[in-house]
């Protein structure tokens, strides 16, 4: 019998990738993981997706994966010729601080 995650360690905090009318989203929220991350890959692709907008106002802390999957997106953005607006909490404010 398999247990309901199948074998993968449940995420802890929040990645998703909304639609709405002024582009995509990309919310981050609690405390979020490299688990949290390999969920959001397996759900919408490694490809980063098109957004306008990271919200990560509501991360409380952050791994690696996810600071990785935040520049990213950043930079994809930038290549694009859209940059992405980053509203950002002090721990995002912190890591972000080490990479760019």
């Amino acid at each position: 019998m398999t247990s309901p995650t199948d074998g993968l360690r449940a995420a802890r905090g929040v990645v998703r990738l909304l639609n709405t009318s002024g582009g995509g989203v990309l919310c981050l929220a609690g405390a979020v993981d490299g688990a949290a991350v390999a969920s959001f890959h397996r759900r919408y692709g490694r490809e980063p997706a098109r957004v306008a907008v990271i919200d990560a106002r509501s991360v409380t802390s952050l791994s690696p994966p996810v600071v990785e999957l935040l520049v990213e997106h950043l930079a994809a953005g930038y290549r694009a010729g859209c940059p992405v607006l980053l509203r950002r909490s002090a721990p995002v404010e912190q890591a972000l601080a080490s990479v760019i």
